[in-house]
């Protein structure tokens, strides 16, 4: 993920006219925003386990679990990211996200 933009770290009330104006139909907004959201939450969800895999001990059970400051910090730094669907809500505020539709079957 772009560290880069801006993102809000908090949800903001915003004006669904808004929202809608880009698709013309407010649900169909949503369910661009929630493919996009879905898109970031599972790329960031391959890239964490990517990087605790090298941290993953073939003794470890549920009862020995061994604290490691690297792995901690890496939770810690995935926690302080945005949210999926406010970097999703931002991408699509700032025409940042391509999408179409599906051709209709006449």
């Amino acid at each position: 993920m772009d560290n880069k933009k801006k993102v809000p770290g908090n949800t903001i009330t915003r004006d669904v006219k808004y929202l809608a104006e880009p698709t013309g139909n407010i649900y169909e907004s949503v369910v661009v925003l929630y493919k996009r959201a879905n898109q970031i939450s599972l790329a960031e969800k391959k890239e964490l386990s990517k990087k605790l895999e090298d941290f993953k001990n073939e003794r470890d059970t549920m009862e020995e679990v061994f604290e490691n400051k690297e792995q901690i910090e890496i939770s810690k730094y995935y926690e302080r990211q945005p949210k999926a669907d406010l970097v999703a809500i931002a991408e699509f505020e700032n025409d940042e996200l391509y999408y179409r539709k599906a051709k209709e079957d006449a």
